[in-house]
């Protein structure tokens, strides 16, 4: 397993590919909390189910105003497919080209494998980590975390 980094880091600045002709910023949300989930494919069962469970979750998590994006080295079309058909509400972001730039910088690359780790961060609205997880692959790491993070947060 990887070695994400830790609370207290400034999040690394990336731009990534929502759509084919749409691109978000981290910065772009600065002024409320970021949650970010690193998975390692679409369509894999456990993604799927993890990703299923953070859109049940999105109600509680926009109650914090915290803005989820997926990320994963799938690319772009990929992720469009898997959002449409897990109507997913929220943006799944392409970390395809360069494969893994920016799951590298955030410490949840699985070199070996290729993919992305199974990793949460949650940023502050300052764009510091303010709780980072890291699950094995084979385990959906559910939402309480982030939840208790969220609560956490400095209003």
């Amino acid at each position: 397993m990887s070695k994400i980094l830790a609370p207290g880091v400034a999040a690394p600045e990336f731009t990534l590919k929502v759509t084919p002709d749409q691109q978000l910023s981290l910065s772009e949300l600065r002024g409320n909390p970021v949650i970010l989930a690193f998975y390692p494919a679409d369509w894999s069962p456990v993604c799927g189910d993890e990703l299923a469970l953070f859109n049940q979750v999105l109600p509680e998590f926009k109650k914090f105003r915290a803005e989820l994006l997926g990320i994963s080295v799938d690319g772009l079309w990929c992720h469009i497919a898997f959002a449409k058909a897990r109507n997913l509400h929220f943006p799944l972001l392409s970390d395809f080209n360069p494969r893994g730039e920016i799951s590298q910088k955030y410490g949840a690359y699985r070199n070996k494998e290729g993919t992305c780790e199974r990793a949460l961060f949650v940023i502050d609205k300052n764009g510091v980590i303010a709780w980072s997880y890291l699950s094995p692959v084979a385990e959906n790491p559910g939402a309480d975390g982030i939840l208790e993070a969220l609560e956490k947060l400095p209003k």
